[in-house]
């Protein structure tokens, strides 16, 4: 069936083309600006001389980032922070979401715990009160610093709970006549119907811990244990060549000598980029489950 397209019809869409494009390319604008600060020389970027083009083309920014071992080292850090930290919550949320989702009924008190789960994200001991905790716990300079504390995200349990009960009530009797128990229901129904929700719990818990800076420095002594973001914020605080030049002894006299031609601005921009590249590349893998729905057709009756 052709649908006839008139000439106002025609204008709408040609509108809608040019403001969804403008607007993508002040989205992407940015970025490439970055880019090409990182590539370009101090005496450029010192004068404001480059917008979305490199000049004086150079990538010793980035050599002097990556040639420190301590670069990869908290870039490693990091994945296995982001991998592990990322699992082990969604584990504990979906674990949390599942039965809150069940009547009063099916759970006693369950109204009362969801007051309990929400009233923890408006209220908090405050930063010395959770530090002085995480010391009696023995989490300073310890690695599940980053993974236990914000394993169970109230706002995502939340989110998942009320996804689990708009699931049809009439599936999970069919699997309990079928002689299923709650952890069959949950992993071998539940999660399935639930995977766009779930992998949108993914995706944002593994963008927090990648992006997560603050912990690392916070509570963690040795700086041979910072993320790569903490290691990054410390590195953009002494993004100062003449400091790099006087701090790193593992320097090269050649990069020594490069640090003459760049500025505070070019290793800012390289820092920030190379902080935010992997989980980037990450993204667009993930983005088709936001679109994509599962549907079951069918119920046992």
């Amino acid at each position: 069936m052709s649908i006839k397209t008139t000439k106002s019809r025609k204008i709408f869409v040609g509108c809608n083309y040019f403001f969804l494009t403008l607007l993508a390319l002040l989205c992407i604008f940015p970025f490439i600006h970055l880019l090409a600060l990182s590539f370009s020389s101090d005496e450029f970027t010192s004068a404001g001389l480059v917008s979305l083009w490199p000049k004086g083309f150079t990538i010793d920014a980035y050599s002097i980032l990556i040639s420190k071992p301590e670069f990869f080292r908290s870039f490693g850090i990091s994945v296995l922070r982001t991998i592990v930290g990322t699992l082990f919550g969604l584990i504990i949320i979906i674990l949390t979401a599942y039965p809150l989702s069940k009547s009063n009924k099916v759970l006693r008190g369950r109204t009362a715990i969801v007051w309990v789960f929400a009233f923890t994200m408006f209220f908090g001991g405050g930063l010395a009160a959770q530090y002085v905790l995480y010391q009696s716990l023995g989490l300073i300079d310890n690695f599940l610093v980053f993974i236990l504390p914000g394993a169970c995200d109230v706002w995502f349990v939340l989110m998942l709970m009320n996804f689990f009960r708009g699931i049809p009530k009439e599936i999970e009797e069919a699997a309990i006549l079928d002689g299923c128990n709650q952890f069959q229901i949950l992993f071998r129904i539940f999660v399935p119907i639930s995977l766009p929700s779930i992998v949108t719990i993914i995706l944002f818990t593994a963008t927090g811990h990648w992006n997560s800076w603050f912990d690392g420095v916070l509570f963690m002594n040795d700086p041979s244990q910072y993320p790569l973001q903490s290691y990054l914020y410390v590195m953009l605080e002494s993004s100062d060549p003449a400091k790099l030049a006087g701090q790193s002894g593992t320097l090269t006299p050649e990069q020594i000598e490069a640090l003459k031609n760049i500025g505070g601005k070019n290793i800012q921009a390289a820092q920030i980029f190379l902080g935010m590249l992997p989980i980037t590349l990450v993204y667009p893998f993930v983005q088709r489950f936001f679109i994509k729905g599962i549907t079951i057709g069918s119920v046992k009756g």
